[in-house]
């Protein structure tokens, strides 16, 4: 993300507008910096959704050890 003072932004408005328009959609938002938005955590956003086995990180350790000895 790009911050420009007022001056800058008042003189070149256009052209920075046109830098970064997309086919008609939203793509500029003017804040104030005090009010500038914060990214949304994701954290937990599938929570309950599927469970870990308790043997996760075991899970097949015969079977890769076996590919890597050369063994079926």
């Amino acid at each position: 993300m790009n911050k420009i003072n007022i001056h800058e932004a008042k003189t070149h408005l256009s052209r920075l507008v046109d830098q970064v328009a997309k086919a008609g959609k939203p793509m500029v938002m003017v804040v104030p910096l005090d009010q500038e938005r914060k990214p949304v955590s994701r954290r937990g956003f599938m929570a309950g959704q599927f469970t870990v086995p308790d043997d996760f990180d075991t899970m097949f350790a015969d079977e890769i050890a076996a590919m890597f000895e050369g063994e079926e």
